[in-house]
């Protein structure tokens, strides 16, 4: 007993004397503590991080000497060498300058900024905190070169460079190098699967063009976020924010926002985190009743079409319906002539009629984390789901009603390398089309023929007993509008519910939606063995599976599935020129395959001077490519005035779809004449793409004329690949303690990718060489008879499309330790739109943009400030919903914070929109009002 007792005592001391343990505190140059910095024994993956205080405590199984390296977001690393155990090692960081940031997504590899080959934000762990924004996402606003177009309070779309709808399938969204987007959307939704502000490391932003690296969607711009993990950032952190959201039109409401996140090392080898966020207010109403159509008409108007009005796309010309009346003899011989030939709509509701406006997301992630050796070498699962309400505004303007989305990823990594593999799902929930609601509310209390007959009969009879023109209406449009269900009736309420439950567009408004994307990718760097140059290699594959039962794609009969795979190499040497200058060179390339289109290769060149470690100037000549989105592929979706019908080549002919005389679809002529006297027709889509005339032709050309000269024949091409030449010069540099960054390019893009409005008779062909017996052409004749469908194509423009613009910002401390920013934006678009009115660029970017930020971080001891203020120039917007100009706005947001160390928090209340001017940022929104909020942080390392 006695000799295992020695034995074990022997064994103890020397697990003893293995362990070395030190223990210090982190600050600033100030003496402010700097919680959440990273303390790692150099060599190895021994490390800690400081508490909220700036305390820490490391204890290894290595013998003294060793170095310890200090870092903090912001400021200079320093290294410093143990040589004790037991030593209290307190180390000063000194607050760098944002060239010191390390950035990642511009070369796939850890750099300073002040050396990235391309342009690139950063927003890090001080500007998140710091941000006068209610929350970071909306914090990178205040970015140079970065528009957020404000769907709903829950939903904004974030684009650099232009070329950006809410369906913002030009710009890509990585969270821990996952693509978020919604699978059936094909564009994020904002942050709805993002991520809980206390989860964040880092937020980086590569605008332009970035296929060389990250492949097909990476087009216009990527925006790269990173969470913490949890070996090195542990403990529980939360927030909760509570406020108002204040509008004129939906008043003051109540507005909460809480995270928690839950973070634990067990030991060397296995950690694990946990997060959870919930949000919930009332979203911006939108209650604009101009005229969509920029006619300048009221809703004393007969054809009106309000832009938040819903119901009144339903539209007629009121001639051919009294014609009809005539010929089935429900109607005086000879009254037609009676009738001018005018459209009419129907009476819409308004849109807070058919929503709630309840915005509310749900979001939660988890990860488990594994080093097997101890090491660098980790295998995470991690998880994500979120849920949530918000208003999309698309081709029409969509409740988003607990719309669901989960991503789970596998992957293994090091240092040098990762594999990893993704699932992303969605689910289209409650979800509905709130302009098919309008609709078909008022076709479930009374048909359109019904209601526009009743119209007709009363318009001939007033006008036989003497009335105006303008009374014979008003009693037309009374008459029909009997009974109408009034919203809040019994009636109303029982119609809207059945019709956003139905998926039927031609009797409710439900979309559905199940669809899926399968996402793997792997990279290497060989750096450490290959010393000329540091090589990476790397791919990715995805495969789509597109399975919305009909409803938003021509998936009727099943899911539709293709894939996509791409390869990519990048070289980096950097070559010391002089004492003064350094050179580094950057090449890549890489090849994607889709299996619906050709190969292309996509290559990047790019070279950075380094002059007196001050300035930077950097070149680069980068190309991208797009393939087709899943929409311009596939969809094929009526959304009233029009059918999106996608552009892929099996596409057209899977859009099916009958038309009735009995629905007024047909006239009385094509029944007689052309169709042997038939009452339906089916008919595919093929014509948008092979026998259509560009809709201006029609309804500002031949409509006007009647001319069939001056009908242009459309025939849009088939959807192929797009592709963008960028160029870009810019320059970092450091003046007398002035940051400086600046930048330029032009953007040249070939097969640019866009929508056509056209229109494609039922009967003729658009060469006009198909005629009556008396010589008129049978397309002619269909276009005058309505016999017709009208289409958005997803298409190629044949002409010139280029884009130019320029950013500077210019940061320094001023005042004794003042922060002050500002940033300046250019974005020009070259092309000519009158040659091409059909063509839609949907550039929607501002020629003009001015931001600035003042602030400090201790204006006294625990209290500082942030003062953001940014200014956007007018800008004609463009997309599916609607055209209109959007007036300029300039905004004040602003914050103060007290950090309470004994309770290891911060209080922070804010203000967005201070000066309560409201403004929009797209044509066919809610005005954005202003929102108020008190917030309660708790030990965010």
């Amino acid at each position: 007993m006695k000799t295992i007792l020695k034995l074990f005592t022997m064994l103890f001391c020397v697990v003893s004397f293995a362990q070395t343990t030190i223990k210090g505190k982190i600050t600033d140059n100030t003496g402010l503590p700097l919680p959440g910095a990273n303390i790692v024994v150099v060599g190895t993956s021994s490390g800690t991080v400081s508490d909220f205080d700036g305390n820490y405590s490391l204890t290894v199984d290595q013998d003294p000497p060793f170095t310890i390296r200090v870092t903090y977001t912001g400021f200079q690393e320093q290294t410093v060498e143990v040589t004790t155990n037991g030593q209290t090692v307190d180390v000063t960081l000194v607050e760098g300058n944002e060239l010191d940031e390390v950035v990642i997504s511009a070369s796939r590899t850890p750099e300073r900024i002040f050396e990235s080959p391309v342009t690139v934000e950063r927003f890090g762990l001080k500007e998140i905190k710091n941000t006068a924004s209610v929350d970071f996402y909306d914090g990178l606003e205040n970015l140079k070169g970065v528009d957020i177009n404000t769907n709903s309070l829950t939903f904004k779309s974030i684009n650099t460079r232009g070329f950006a709808t809410f369906a913002n399938t030009r710009f890509m969204q990585l969270v821990d190098g996952m693509d978020n987007s919604a699978p059936a959307l094909n564009f994020p939704l904002g942050n709805l699967l993002g991520m809980t502000e206390t989860d964040v490391l880092s937020v980086e932003l590569l605008p332009g063009a970035a296929s060389a690296l990250y492949g097909a969607n990476a087009f216009n711009g990527i925006l790269f976020m990173r969470s913490k993990n949890p070996f090195d950032h542990q403990g529980i952190s939360g927030y909760i924010k509570r406020g108002i959201t204040s509008q004129e039109a939906a008043g003051d409401n109540d507005y909460t926002d809480l995270g928690i996140r839950m973070a634990f090392k067990f030991n060397d080898k296995f950690a694990a985190k946990v997060n959870f966020g919930y949000l919930k207010g009332t979203d911006w109403f939108a209650v604009n009743e101009e005229d969509k159509l920029n006619r300048g008409l009221t809703r004393a108007d007969i054809d009106y079409d309000g832009i938040n009005v819903y119901g009144d796309e339903v539209s007629t010309d009121i001639n051919g319906v009294a014609q009809t009346l005539e010929s089935l003899g429900l109607a005086p011989s000879g009254s037609s002539a009676l009738v001018p030939s005018v459209n009419v709509s129907r009476t819409g509701y308004n849109e807070r009629d058919l929503t709630n406006y309840n915005a509310e997301s749900i979001k939660a992630d988890w990860g488990l984390y594994f080093r097997p050796w101890e090491n660098d070498f980790e295998i995470q699962y991690v998880g994500k789901i979120g849920s949530g309400n918000t208003i999309y505004q698309g081709a029409n303007r969509y409740n988003i009603k607990n719309f669901f989305l989960q991503q789970h990823k596998l992957e293994i990594r090091n240092d040098n390398f990762f594999v990893r593999g993704y699932v992303t799902e969605d689910k289209a929930g409650d979800s509905y089309d709130m302009v098919f609601t309008g609709i078909n509310i008022n076709r479930a209390w009374k048909d359109d023929n019904t209601w526009f007959g009743e119209y007709v009969g009363t318009y001939i009879g007033a006008t036989l007993g003497g009335a105006t023109n303008d009374a014979a209406h008003a009693a037309a449009r009374a008459q029909a509008d009997t009974g109408r269900f009034l919203p809040g009736s019994p009636e109303f309420q029982s119609a809207f519910n059945q019709s956003i439950n139905d998926p039927d567009l031609s009797t409710g408004s439900k979309f559905q939606d199940n669809s899926k994307i399968y996402h793997g990718d792997a990279n290497y760097n060989f750096g450490d063995m290959i010393e000329f140059a540091e090589v990476q290699v790397g791919g990715s594959y995805r495969r789509y599976r597109l399975n919305s039962f009909g409803t938003i794609y021509t998936d009727v009969d099943g899911p539709i599935n293709y894939s996509e795979v791409g390869f990519y190499t990048q070289l980096q040497r950097s070559l010391e020129l002089s004492d003064n200058v350094d050179l580094k060179l950057t090449g890549s390339l890489r090849y994607d395959k889709s299996e619906l289109f050709d190969g292309f290769f996509s290559p990047r060149l790019s070279a950075g001077f380094t002059i007196n470690e001050n300035h930077n100037i950097r070149a680069s000549y980068q190309t991208g490519f797009r393939n087709p989105t899943t929409q311009d592929l596939y969809i094929g979706l009526d959304v009233g005035r029009a059918i999106l019908v996608g552009g892929a080549f099996d596409n057209p002919e899977r859009d099916l779809r009958t038309y009735n005389a009995a629905d007024g679809d047909l006239s009385a002529f094509a029944v007689n004449n052309i169709f042997g006297g038939q009452q339906s027709i089916t008919i595919n889509a093929a014509g948008a793409y092979n026998n259509s005339f560009f809709a201006n032709s029609v309804l500002n050309g031949f409509a006007q004329t009647g001319n069939p000269a001056d009908l242009e024949i459309a025939n849009s091409n088939l959807a192929q690949p797009e592709q963008v030449s960028s160029f870009e010069l810019g320059y970092r540099g450091k003046l007398d303690g002035i940051i400086i960054d600046a930048s330029a390019y032009y953007n040249k893009y070939q097969d640019f990718l866009a929508n056509e409005t056209v229109i494609s008779p039922f009967y003729g062909d658009v060469q006009l060489t198909e005629t009556l017996p008396n010589g008129t052409p049978l397309a002619v004749a269909a276009i005058a008879n309505g016999d017709f469908e009208a289409y958005q194509t997803y298409t190629n423009s044949d002409e010139d499309v280029n884009s130019y613009g320029a950013a500077i910002q210019v940061s320094a401390k001023v005042f004794g330790g003042f922060d002050l920013s500002a940033n300046y934006t250019y974005a020009k678009l070259d092309f000519d739109v009158t040659e091409n009115p059909d063509f839609r660029t949907n550039f929607n970017t501002p020629e003009h943009k001015v931001k600035a930020s003042f602030g400090k971080t201790e204006l006294f001891k625990n209290f500082g400030f942030n003062v953001a203020w940014r200014w956007s120039d007018n800008f004609f917007w463009e997309a599916s919903f609607g055209d209109g100009d959007v007036p300029a706005y300039h905004v004040i947001d602003a914050q103060v914070n007290f950090r309470i160390p004994s309770l290891k928090s911060t209080i922070k209340a804010g203000a967005t929109n201070l000066l309560q001017d409201e403004y929009f940022t797209a044509f066919g929104t809610g005005l954005i009002g202003s929102q108020y909020y008190v917030s309660l942080t708790i030990n965010n390392l």
